[in-house]
């Protein structure tokens, strides 16, 4: 007898949808498979402690400024961002600075990386986390990996992010450079519709 994979989806009595031929050419499977990481970038997940007075999490533990999460990168300075509903503060680029990120969980904001370091094992490749969002986590940025973020809560956001270069207001004298917003397309910024 044949099982039910050796017969065709009409004799298994499947009903077969047939798409209009203008959306043939746009229909597409959702990819749920995991997508490679940028080389350097590394998401490490933090404890949050919950009581019935509220929360409190650990971000990082420093021996020698190195933190424990991270080995290799020496603190340098720590900064607090606010950021408005609705708005894009993309891209930020270093050559020499790398940050790590940390996104209170109640607030919401989506964190864009591309890696666009020439010769890199993942050059090109872009990321997309949801920073805060009901979770804890730090997320290590490399030098070399174009950065972006936008609020999307109804209320202000709040970034902590450490760094290992002092940051200058001098042109040149920090590690501060930009590329356009939307240097891999402006739909990034959306939420996913899927």
């Amino acid at each position: 007898p044949e099982t039910g994979a050796e017969l065709g989806p009409e004799e298994r009595g499947e009903v077969i949808v047939k798409l209009t031929s203008e959306l043939k050419s746009l229909f597409t499977y959702q990819d749920y498979g995991k997508r490679p990481p940028i080389e350097g970038v590394v998401v490490h997940a933090l404890r949050r402690f919950l009581d019935d007075g509220g929360s409190m999490t650990e971000l990082a533990r420093f021996d020698g400024g190195v933190p424990a999460a991270f080995p290799g990168f020496t603190l340098a300075q720590i900064n607090y961002s606010v950021l408005q509903p609705s708005v894009i503060k993309a891209f930020h680029l270093h050559h020499r600075q790398t940050d790590v990120w940390f996104v209170p969980p109640e607030d919401r904001v989506v964190l864009v990386l591309v890696d666009v370091r020439s010769g890199s094992s993942t050059e090109k490749t872009v990321t997309k986390l949801m920073l805060g969002d009901g979770q804890s986590i730090l997320v290590r940025i490399p030098p070399g990996v174009a950065h972006g973020c936008r609020n999307l809560g109804a209320g202000p956001a709040r970034i902590v992010y450490m760094t290992d270069v002092h940051f200058s207001p001098e042109p040149g004298a920090g590690d501060e450079g930009r590329l356009p917003w939307d240097l891999v397309g402006a739909d990034i910024w959306e939420p996913s519709k899927e």
